[in-house]
C-alpha cells in the first residue's frame, strides 16, 4: 500500500511559499530583527515594557530560541506565533509574540510576504491577557 499522497503544484508551492517565509521569520525573530536582510521593527506592549530588566532578558531570549512550534500554534507553518513564560519576582508571567507581515510603509498587509523587498515583519511581545 502506498501512503504517499501527491500534492497539486499549487499546494507544493504554497508549502514552499510557508517555509520561505518561516526560514525568514526565524531569522528576523532569532537575531532580534539585526538581521538587515530581513527588514522590520519588534514592538513591545506597555505591560511587557514595565517589567523588570531581568524579565526583559528572559523574554528576549525566550523569543529568539523558541522552537516548539506545532500545528495548533503555526497551522500554516510560517513560524509567526509563539507563547511562552517568563520570571518577575517569583511569578509566572505568561506572554505571546507574533509576527505580522506589513508593506514596506507599514500601511496594509504585504502583497508578497515571501518578498523581503517588498514586506517588513512587525514582531510584537505582549502578556497574554493583552491578545
Amino acid at each position: 500500500m502506498n501512503d504517499q499522497t501527491t500534492l497539486s503544484a499549487d499546494e507544493q508551492a504554497e508549502i514552499d511559499r510557508a517555509a520561505k517565509i518561516a526560514e525568514q521569520n526565524d531569522r528576523f525573530r532569532k537575531t532580534w530583527g539585526a538581521d538587515v536582510s530581513v527588514p522590520g521593527q519588534i514592538i513591545v506592549t506597555r505591560a511587557v515594557a514595565s517589567l523588570s530588566a531581568g524579565a526583559q532578558v528572559q523574554i528576549m531570549r525566550a523569543v529568539q530560541t523558541f522552537d516548539t512550534f506545532t500545528e495548533d500554534n503555526d497551522p500554516y507553518g510560517d513560524h509567526t506565533f509563539g507563547a511562552f513564560e517568563a520570571i518577575e519576582a517569583g511569578e509566572t508571567v505568561k506572554l505571546f509574540w507574533k509576527i505580522d507581515l506589513y508593506d514596506t510603509e507599514y500601511t496594509f498587509g504585504s502583497a508578497a510576504p515571501e518578498d523581503t523587498a517588498t514586506t517588513r515583519r512587525v514582531l510584537t511581545v505582549m502578556q497574554r491577557h493583552e491578545y
